[in-house]
């Protein structure tokens, strides 16, 4: 059990080390900083299942790191939530297929209200419809899943999880994001004590 424990931690590994580290990383970092902190507007991300859940992450973690965020759900943006988006935000979509159902009709309904809406894609797949119909793709590099089945999302989860930190922690620097800023958003818990006693 111990030495398939290590070969599985080292397929991720391996895995982590092929995400393509590209220009689009920083393009990506600049949209959003235009976006949210010029044109005042918000990271809207989204994506289905597994990857819905990432995307809740990723929101979260900007959120308490001086980025504004939210979460859409894709399902429930077909029933009115589609209202939270504004003219100056950024999507920030998340696919490991790049063809998820959901997430297309999400975007061309967006695009039915505001038609330039900057759209940023986390996706295992380059070459996907969602990918032609973004401007910035982030590719996970398209690791193959540990999952016995090479089904359940697992090492692709783990990728998008590690380009949505990339993002924030980008984010922050950019932003020169202090200990006394994060001990602000932070006012309850371990992590809100610690930035308070060490400002």
């Amino acid at each position: 059990m111990k030495d398939k424990i290590k070969a599985l931690i080292q397929q991720e590994i391996q895995a982590i080390a092929q995400i393509p580290i590209t220009d689009d990383f920083e393009q990506a970092v600049l949209l959003i900083y235009e976006q949210t902190f010029v044109q005042k507007g918000k990271v809207v991300c989204s994506g289905m299942g597994k990857a819905g859940h990432i995307a809740i992450n990723i929101a979260t973690t900007f959120c308490s790191t001086g980025t504004v965020a939210t979460y859409l759900h894709p399902s429930e943006a077909q029933h009115g939530d589609l209202g939270i988006l504004r003219e100056n935000d950024v999507l920030l979509l998340v696919s490991n297929s790049g063809k998820t159902t959901e997430i297309l009709q999400l975007l061309q309904l967006s695009k039915n209200i505001y038609h330039n809406i900057p759209i940023i894609l986390i996706t295992g797949n380059k070459d996907s419809q969602l990918a032609e119909q973004s401007h910035i793709v982030l590719h996970t590099g398209g690791g193959e899943e540990i999952c016995p089945l090479g089904l359940t999302p697992t090492t692709s989860t783990t990728l998008m999880t590690i380009i949505g930190d990339m993002l924030v922690v980008l984010l922050m620097e950019k932003i020169n994001f202090t200990k006394k800023a994060y001990s602000l958003l932070h006012h309850s818990g371990y992590l809100g004590e610690k930035a308070r006693t060490e400002t």
